[in-house]
């Protein structure tokens, strides 16, 4: 969440501000992250070679860089094998890892890889995280990512545009927030090829050809777990790697068909138990430190504020704001943060005209848990706006709910949810700790049931089968490591 210089005329902008808040809202990984209140860098030098400008969109979008020395390390090993082993030893990969907790990788047509930290976290070997990295590089090697740079010059068309309506730079980054999927995007055609490319690659490297389809049946059921965590009723499938990358059941069938042509199941190398050292103590999930979300309440244990969205809401963030969705897309709310002078009373501020048609009647000052505020309404053509400052300290923090009909009872909701904003207590934020992956060894008498238990996630029995590509039938044997996800 960013500090934004000026909002513009945000009822001209009020469908494409709506439809980058549904856009966003379906990223159902909960909970999720935001900054604040600086925003992801964005290069806006278009000056700037492509390739600068589109990773430093990537890196914005997908919570920055996750820095693991010994993943990274790893990641770069595997990568050099895969070359290798390749049609085009000659050309050259740099892998980024994001730091976000969706199952997401892609490729920049210059050779680029992107691999999320949820997505190493999903993976239960090498072979796994292998059949990824060798399916981009198979986009790569078949041009397919050359597509990206047309879909990348679309995306910031569309930043433009946004920005020219809201005269506001800030909110380019809101669409690529919708948009960023559209960088993955490939037919299903290049799909098979890539996979068809990705599983040579990884079985003359020597790995387990048979982990493409393992891993691609793993992120359908991510998609299963992550779909029946969502009571919101949102496609789970948004933002992650099937989005982009679809695991149809026609697509494992040829992935199997693939592995088929160059081993038998259980050849090649899966080194399970060293994937797993590798991964020990990354972070899983949300990252605190950044804020994050749980069901309709957003907590910022770094800043020191929480607050809690009207019933029926789900919560995203972005790097520029905190947005919000209700079922069925009728109401709407956006949080962001921005300068104002101590001496600007926010009453004041919010007759400025960085948002148009403010009924001056409405206008009142008051106070929220101490702090200062001021509140107003506004009315578009087709949406009506019930607006909220609120002075935290040094900084003011703008509550924007929308809805297509603001009536008495849902404008009593919108007040009671900006009601909510408090500061945390410091043993409130200290209490707060990211979750981990933790790599343990079963002993005699643990069951699936029993070490699920010890699952710091929702859905534990599931995600522990998931995690470490069980499934409900199988028996644990003494010795064997497993991933729990703990503090």
């Amino acid at each position: 969440m960013g500090r934004m210089a000026r909002m513009g005329r945000a009822w001209l902008a009020v469908p494409i501000l709506l439809t980058v808040l549904a856009g966003c809202t379906q990223v159902p990984s909960a909970p999720r992250q935001v900054s604040l209140p600086i925003p992801k860098t964005i290069d806006r030098d278009q000056s700037a070679p492509a390739a600068v400008r589109e990773n430093a969109r990537i890196l914005a979008s997908y919570g920055g860089l996750y820095e693991n020395p010994k993943m990274q390390a790893e990641i770069e090993k595997i990568v050099a094998r895969l070359v290798a082993a390749s049609e085009r030893p000659d050309l050259k990969y740099q892998v980024t890892m994001l730091n976000s907790p969706a199952v997401n990788a892609f490729a920049l047509p210059n050779g680029n890889l992107y691999i999320s930290r949820g997505l190493i976290a999903l993976a239960t070997d090498k072979a796994e995280l292998a059949s990824v990295l060798a399916h981009e590089m198979g986009h790569v090697i078949a041009r397919h990512a050359a597509i990206r740079a047309e879909q990348a010059r679309q995306t910031a068309l569309i930043g433009q545009v946004v920005s020219e309506v809201l005269s506001d730079p800030n909110m380019g980054a809101l669409a690529l927030a919708k948009s960023k999927l559209t960088l993955a995007a490939f037919s299903r055609a290049q799909e098979f090829e890539a996979d068809g490319i990705g599983i040579g690659i990884s079985a003359r490297a020597g790995f387990d050809s048979y982990g493409a389809a393992r891993f691609l049946t793993a992120m359908q059921r991510n998609a299963d777990v992550k779909g029946a965590s969502n009571n919101a009723g949102v496609d789970p499938h948004v933002a992650d790697f099937l989005s982009s990358h679809p695991a149809t059941p026609e697509r494992v069938k040829n992935a199997v068909a693939n592995a088929r042509q160059f081993s038998g199941p259980g050849n090649g190398e899966r080194d399970r138990d060293a994937y797993l050292g590798d991964i020990e103590g990354m972070v899983y999930g949300e990252d605190p430190s950044e804020g994050f979300a749980r069901g309709r309440r957003f907590l910022h244990p770094k800043l020191g504020f929480t607050f809690t969205a009207p019933p029926g809401f789900s919560l995203d963030n972005t790097a520029q704001a905190v947005l919000g969705l209700k079922d069925g897309g009728g109401e709407a709310l956006r949080l962001d943060v921005v300068s104002v002078p101590a001496e600007q009373r926010l009453s004041d501020y919010l007759k400025s005209g960085w948002i148009d048609n403010v009924d001056g009647a409405s206008v009142e000052d008051f106070s929220i848990n101490g702090f200062p505020a001021a509140t107003a309404s506004a009315k578009g053509e087709r949406w009506s706006f019930r607006l909220f400052a609120v002075r935290f300290g040094s900084d003011v923090y703008r509550f924007i709910f929308a809805a297509r009909d603001l009536t008495p009872a849902n404008d009593k909701s919108f007040r009671e949810s900006v009601m909510t904003f408090r500061r945390m207590s410091l043993r409130e934020s200290a209490g707060i700790k990211p979750l981990h992956i933790r790599v343990v060894t079963v002993k005699p008498g643990d069951t699936v049931e029993t070490l699920a238990q010890r699952m710091a996630t929702d859905h534990k029995t599931e995600r522990f089968l998931l995690l470490n590509g069980f499934q409900s039938h199988d028996k644990l044997k003494p010795g064997q490591k497993v991933k729990l996800v703990m503090e």
